[in-house]
């Protein structure tokens, strides 16, 4: 009896830390308001009426969101005509949508991987394109963000992952990617990177909606997310592919980054973070992304600091 009553206080204590960290989960998710057949549509699962949405026949280039959490879905160079009345894509944003059977078992429903919120259902063996896919959504559970306003950002400040969780919580960011930026060999993979002979940095693609954020802004988080000081990497990740560096598309972003980084040492911080031009990006392999949101951990290098 006497190893009970710990046992007991250990298994309670446990529990409250896995529901701890699952309402964590949950309120990193930003909702939007929804209007009344939003509702209707994407939390009861129910369906628009078949050519009266807003996508139906609309062929602009863009990314389409969600409409309920923001979250990238679908790119329009998968969208087609299939003729059926609703927006149609013949593929999605790698792990942006998730598919379940219905339970009469007739078809497959999909929704937003990161919300819960109904899209509409997949169908395959159509033959409508060669990839013989058909995700037929509503265009009440999606948002469209013009191609026009769509830009990247490029940083590299130690191991990826951190750089990717805090990143990706910034209001006007699409997505974040974990890849390989500025070495000598083509698609390398995690272990040229790793044993440093690639020469690529630890990097991440912020894709984001310049009507709602911009570089600077970006980059200024990327200041206060990791120590621009530390020389030789970033925090016990040591070695050429953890250094920071910045990575500009243009003049406008060359000279914002100079900015900051002379705010930053007038400051009194000896900033050692590298400027360089942008050069190809490779994704990182799949494991690597969104790698602490599928773990369900927080970054072990990386935390928020105040700095401008």
């Amino acid at each position: 009896m006497k190893y009970l009553i710990p046992i007991i206080i250990i298994l309670f204590i446990a529990v409250l830390a896995i529901n701890g960290n699952k309402e964590l989960k949950m309120t990193d998710i930003k909702l939007n308001n929804l209007t009344p057949e939003e509702e209707r549509v994407i939390l009861d699962k129910g369906t628009e009426m078949a050519y009266s949405g807003e996508y139906d026949k609309f062929y602009d280039k863009g990314i389409y969101t969600c409409a309920q959490c923001n979250a990238p879905l679908y790119k329009s160079e998968d969208k087609f005509n299939s003729g059926c009345g609703w927006p149609s894509f013949d593929d999605e944003i790698t792990g942006a949508v998730k598919r379940t059977v219905d339970t009469d078992g007739r078809r497959t429903e999909i929704t937003c991987t990161n919300c819960g919120g109904h899209l509409g259902h997949v169908f395959e063996g159509e033959n409508l394109t060669d990839k013989d896919t058909r995700h037929c959504v509503n265009s009440i559970s999606m948002d469209f963000i013009p191609g026009d306003n769509i830009k990247r950002a490029y940083f590299a400040g130690g191991c990826f992952w951190g750089v990717e969780y805090y990143m990706e919580k910034i209001d006007g960011v699409i997505g974040v990617v974990s890849g390989y930026m500025g070495g000598d060999v083509d698609d390398p993979t995690y272990r040229d990177v790793t044993s440093g002979t690639s020469g690529h940095y630890e990097s991440v693609e912020v894709t984001y909606d310049d009507r709602k954020t911009n570089f600077e802004v970006l980059a200024k988080e990327f200041f206060e997310i990791h120590d621009p000081t530390q020389a030789n990497g970033q925090g016990p990740d040591i070695g050429e592919q953890y250094k920071s560096v910045v990575f500009y598309s243009n003049e406008k972003e060359k000279i914002v980054t100079e900015k900051l980084i002379n705010i930053l040492k007038s400051n009194g911080y000896k900033v050692v973070t590298i400027i360089k031009q942008v050069v190809e990006f490779y994704d990182a392999e799949d494991y690597h992304q969104n790698y602490y949101e599928n773990k369900g951990s927080l970054p072990y290098c990386h935390s928020k600091e105040k700095r401008f």
